[in-house]
C-alpha cells in the first residue's frame, strides 16, 4: 500500500503520516515547506525509513502530474492549504491559487493518471458563511444557537464568505463533482476546530494551539470580541479515526461531504479555554480584548449525526482532556517555539 499526504508536513498532515508510518506503510509526503513548523515536522517524520519526501507545490500542475505518473497511490490525503481568513483578505490571489487552483490541479493530475485512489479532502465549516439568519442567545456566559440544538447539518445552504471561504468552497465542490462526473472516490470533510500535537498555531488561525503556546511563553493573548464565542472542538486523534472510518466505508460514501467536529457534546468558548489553561499552567493569564473580526461567527457547532450513521464514528476525547494533551506537548517541546 502507498499513501500520499499532500501538505504532509503541516499540522494535520504530519499526524496522518505519523499514524501510517508507525504501521509500516509506505508514506509519501508532498509539501513545499512554506509554513512555520513544517521543517520541524518533516524532520520528526524522517526517522521512519518508509517515508519518502517530495518537495513540491500544488500550484505547479506539471510537478503533480509527474508524481502521479511515476507512483500509484492507494490513498491520497489533500491537506495542503492557505488556512487563514485574514491572509486571504490581504492576498486573495495567492489564496485562490493555493486552495482552488491547487485542488483542481490535484484532481486533474489524478484523473489523467487513470488512478482511482481514495481521496480525502480537508474542507472547512467556513463554506456555510456567516449564517446571520440563525438566532444566537447568551446562556451561562457563552453564546449558543437558539434553535439547532444538534448543530449545523450538511444540507445547510452554502454561502462562501471571505476569499478563504470562496477558495475552499470552490475546492469543496470540485471534489464532490469529480466523483459525480469522473467517478473519483472523493470524500469531503467540512472540519470545525481541529487541534492537537504538532500544531504551530498563530493568532489568526489555530486559536486553541495559539492560546496554549502563548500562555507557555508568557506572550500576550488578545481576544477579538468578548470571548464568549463557542466552537465545537475536535482533537487530532479523533479526526484521524474519522479519516480511517471514511476509507473503510469509501464505496458507500464516495462523493459526499461530512461535517466533522466535536459536535454539541464537545464545545468550548474562548474564555473556557483560558480557564483550562490557567488550571494546567497554575497561573493567571492576562488577556487583552479587541474588536470583533469581520465574519467571525459567535457560534459554530457541527451536527455530526451523518458521520455517526455512515462512518460509525464519534469523538472520544473531550475538550478538557484534549487541551491537557496539547498543553503537555507544548510544555515538552518549548524549544520549537523559541523564535515566536
Amino acid at each position: 500500500m502507498k499513501i500520499l499526504v499532500i501538505g504532509g508536513a503541516g499540522f494535520i498532515g504530519s499526524n496522518i503520516a505519523f499514524r501510517y508510518l508507525k504501521k509500516g506503510i509506505d508514506v509519501f509526503v508532498f509539501d513545499n515547506l512554506s509554513r512555520r513548523g513544517t521543517e520541524w515536522n518533516l524532520k520528526w517524520l524522517q526517522k521512519y525509513k518508509n517515508l519518502k519526501f517530495i518537495k513540491g507545490d500544488i500550484r505547479n500542475y506539471d510537478e503533480l502530474k509527474r508524481m502521479f505518473l511515476k507512483y500509484k497511490f492507494d490513498i491520497v490525503f489533500h491537506m495542503a492549504a492557505q488556512v487563514a481568513v485574514t491572509t486571504s483578505v490581504i492576498n486573495p490571489r495567492e489564496d485562490f491559487e493555493i486552495n482552488a487552483l491547487g485542488t483542481f490541479n490535484i484532481l486533474e493530475a489524478i484523473r489523467e493518471s487513470k488512478q482511482n485512489p481514495v481521496i480525502l479532502f480537508a474542507s472547512t465549516n467556513k463554506v456555510y458563511g456567516g449564517m446571520t439568519d440563525i438566532k444566537i442567545i447568551e446562556k451561562k456566559g457563552r453564546y449558543a444557537y437558539k434553535d439547532f440544538k444538534d448543530g449545523i447539518k450538511e444540507n445547510r445552504l452554502l454561502d462562501f464568505h471571505s476569499p478563504y471561504g470562496c477558495s475552499k468552497g470552490c475546492a469543496d465542490q470540485y471534489m464532490i463533482d469529480y466523483s459525480r462526473i469522473y467517478g473519483l472516490r472523493t470524500v469531503v470533510f467540512r472540519q470545525s476546530c481541529i487541534y492537537g500535537y504538532r500544531q504551530f498555531g498563530i493568532e489568526d488561525q489555530g486559536w486553541v494551539a495559539w492560546f496554549t503556546i502563548a500562555a507557555a511563553l508568557g506572550k500576550q493573548i488578545t481576544i477579538y470580541g468578548d470571548g464568549k464565542q463557542v466552537r465545537d472542538v475536535l482533537f487530532i486523534d479523533d479526526l484521524l479515526d474519522a479519516y480511517e472510518a471514511a476509507i473503510k466505508n469509501i464505496e458507500k460514501i464516495k462523493g459526499q461531504a461530512f461535517n466533522i467536529g466535536g459536535g454539541p457534546e464537545n464545545t468550548m468558548s474562548l474564555l473556557e479555554l483560558v480557564v483550562f489553561l490557567e488550571k494546567f499552567f497554575r497561573k493567571k493569564i492576562e488577556l487583552k480584548f479587541s474588536d470583533w473580526r469581520p465574519g467571525d461567527q459567535p457560534v459554530f457547532i457541527c451536527n455530526i449525526n451523518k458521520a455517526k450513521k455512515f462512518l460509525k464514528w464519534q469523538p472520544k476525547i473531550n475538550p478538557e482532556k484534549g487541551v491537557k494533551l496539547l498543553y503537555e506537548w507544548v510544555k515538552d517541546n518549548l524549544k520549537l517555539f523559541k523564535d515566536i
